[in-house]
């Protein structure tokens, strides 16, 4: 008869911590460390009665232990002790806040990186964005146009009216605007292009060499400024560093002289220069096609006025050999 011996229990399996831990978590903490008692093998002692004994049996089939079964169903853990998802030895579970630690929902102020410039934190409503200026309240000169002050003012009130004119963007760099001077009655009108640079500082009309030159001109065909000749522009103020004029500056002065010839009823007009030549013509002719002959102006009234164009007293400066031709035209001027 085969005598089965008892086995002795044995200790509880040895857990690492991080086992412990799983275990906890499952529930089966003392399932795992309760001792295990394994069963001892049977042994066959002799073969006398085969009837009662027969042969040897298989031995029965061994199940695993509990602790096996744990090990089997437990997920896979790496060398190092960690896995995707699952906690590590000693850590507290995903969430649980920990001391001296910001939870989620107060994210940790972020310190500023050094030599950066504070920012002040600004509470309350947002400011309010600051009024536009008022265009009333401009310094700049109001464009006045010229209106029918013009056409019924006398000589006088034509002149103040041209020393106090905002019409175009000439006034706001101007010193002096220029009316023009001379005799009265006037025989002549010379009529330039716009002051220059001595005309502004003084107020009046073809100074400088320019103006020597044209009182030259004037005395060799027995006529004077102070006498019978009124010089004027079709400009009254000087454009920017002696530029052409512009047509819109043009159009909103020639109102101006319109009416000094209107009021001052010259017997004939002297046109020195293109700008004014094509001002007072209506025409975009050169000033080479346009002297040697006599035009015909014709005023508000449905006077006619002869008008003789000839080169500026600046451009003859520059040009001398053009001054035989100016003479030509002042002889013109003088025979009519």
């Amino acid at each position: 008869m085969t005598a089965p011996n008892a086995a002795p229990a044995s200790s509880a399996p040895r857990v690492n911590p991080l086992q412990r831990l799983w275990l906890r978590e499952l529930g089966m903490e003392r399932l795992w460390l309760r001792p295990v008692a394994t069963p001892a093998p049977q042994v066959v002692v002799s073969k006398t009665d085969s009837a009662a004994v027969g042969q040897a049996s298989s031995p029965p089939p061994v199940t695993a232990s509990p602790a096996a079964q744990i090990a089997a169903a437990a997920p896979a853990v790496s060398a190092e002790g960690s896995q995707a998802g699952m906690p590590q030895a000693g850590m507290p579970p995903a969430g649980t806040p920990q001391a001296g630690m910001p939870s989620a929902a107060t994210p940790p102020a972020v310190a500023p990186r050094a030599g950066a410039p504070a920012v002040a934190v600004r509470s309350g409503p947002p400011p309010r964005p600051a009024p536009k200026a008022d265009p009333a309240s401009d310094t700049a000169p109001v464009r006045v146009p010229v209106g029918e002050a013009v056409k019924n003012a006398t000589l006088d009130e034509l002149r103040e009216q041209v020393l106090a004119c905002t019409a175009c963007g000439l006034c706001e760099g101007r010193r002096h605007a220029v009316f023009g001077h001379g005799g009265q009655p006037t025989r002549w009108l010379v009529v330039g292009e716009a002051p220059g640079e001595q005309e502004d500082r003084q107020g009046q009309p073809f100074v400088g060499r320019s103006g020597q030159l044209l009182d030259a001109m004037l005395s060799a065909v027995g006529m004077s400024r102070e006498r019978d000749v009124f010089i004027a522009n079709v400009i009254k103020c000087r454009p920017p560093g002696n530029r052409n004029p512009k047509p819109e500056e043009i159009a909103a002065c020639s109102p101006y002289l319109m009416r000094q010839i209107a009021l001052l009823k010259p017997e004939r007009i002297l046109v020195l220069g293109r700008f004014a030549a094509q001002a007072l013509l209506g025409t975009d002719a050169t000033i080479g096609s346009l002297r040697g002959r006599i035009h015909q102006m014709k005023t508000d009234e449905g006077r006619e006025i002869p008008v003789i164009v000839s080169y500026h007293p600046a451009y003859l400066l520059r040009s001398p050999v053009e001054k035989a031709r100016a003479w030509q035209d002042l002889k013109l001027a003088a025979r009519m």
